[in-house]
């Protein structure tokens, strides 16, 4: 449990980026490189999903339709209440930079590899996690961009463009579209090389984290952001993630889903992509200090892996604990028939 607790060497990578920004921000010619690496590196990414993403696994569990429907709505309606409606306790432990940014986290789409990885290692639904995760995170492409719009107005952050959705499409969608229609012919190879698409999926992150934390370092991020309202911000990340994992798993068992579909919702409905978060964020908030913007969910992610390890391994020793259970039960009723 302690090294599940532990942070993963991509998290310390993260951190380690972080740093070098504070110290060595990238500035200028520099910064408009890394920014065209930034946009070509994403678009890979998104075509290498769309290629790896296999039609025939998320057509296995699309009949599922109310376990979509829970996640979706814990996603993208349970998120954005719960970052508006506790706005008034939250925002005061933080920036309303920052907060802006946990805003934006709520409006993400959920994650996709570690929701099926942690329903799996639960023993969960995984065909249906597959299809509810890959689902989210497309139709994330769409809701997120709208949902920012509502809560940058709410916020008083302005309104949303419609050349940043577009922007969004143009970058993401179409990429992962274009590997879907690639997938005939380069899929076997994609699904044999799945280290490549790590690398790039991690590369990518680092890439914009690395440019944004840059440009907020030289707008003073660190001077505006002291070890107090960090810790606000932990809080809040800690709050959100608690409240997401007791509404899913107790509203999950109101509707009437089985334990299996129960795991999956828990896992599924309580992520946060940082995958698609960061690059969303760099074209949703161009004219923003987009470090301010990536910190909480740079936060969220980290917080999660390590709770949902720590639950995922609960529910699996669970369900070893009725097996057993089960077994000596029908061992006793043996026993009790032949006497």
């Amino acid at each position: 449990m302690l090294r599940r607790l532990l942070p993963d060497r991509f998290t310390c990578a993260l951190l380690g980026t972080v740093l070098l920004a504070s110290v060595l921000p990238c500035r200028g010619v520099t910064a408009q490189a890394f920014g065209v690496l930034t946009d070509v590196a994403i678009a890979l990414l998104f075509f290498l999903h769309g290629a790896k993403l296999s039609r025939a696994s998320v057509l296995a569990g699309i009949t599922h339709w109310r376990l979509h429907l829970t996640v979706l709505a814990s996603t993208f309606v349970l998120f954005p209440l719960m970052g508006l409606l506790l706005r008034p306790l939250l925002s005061p432990l933080v920036t309303p930079g920052l907060y802006l940014g946990v805003l934006f986290l709520c409006t993400l789409p959920s994650t996709v590899q570690s929701s099926i990885a942690f329903t799996s290692m639960a023993r969960g639904n995984v065909s249906a996690a597959v299809c509810a995760a890959s689902a989210s995170s497309l139709l994330g492409i769409f809701i997120t961009p709208l949902l920012v719009g509502v809560m940058m107005e709410s916020h008083g952050g302005g309104e949303l463009s419609w050349d940043a959705v577009g922007e969004i499409v143009l970058q993401l969608l179409v990429p992962f579209v274009a590997g879907q229609v690639a997938q005939r012919w380069i899929g076997g190879w994609v699904q044999r090389h799945r280290a490549l698409v790590g690398v790039v999926d991690q590369g990518s992150i680092l890439l914009v984290v690395y440019t944004a934390f840059s440009a907020s370092v030289l707008q003073g991020l660190w001077k505006h952001t002291p070890l107090p309202v960090l810790g606000g911000l932990l809080v809040i990340c800690g709050v959100l993630l608690a409240l997401a994992l007791l509404l899913t798993r107790y509203g999950s068992r109101a509707l009437g889903f089985g334990k299996q579909d129960e795991i999956t919702i828990v896992f599924c409905g309580s992520k946060k992509s940082l995958a698609s978060g960061i690059p969303m964020a760099k074209v949703l908030f161009a004219g923003h200090p987009l470090g301010m913007i990536v910190l909480p969910i740079m936060l969220f992610h980290q917080i999660q892996l390590m709770v949902c390890a720590v639950l995922a391994r609960q529910y699996a020793r669970r369900d070893d604990t009725a097996a057993a259970e089960s077994v000596s039960l029908d061992a006793s009723l043996d026993d009790a028939q032949a006497d």
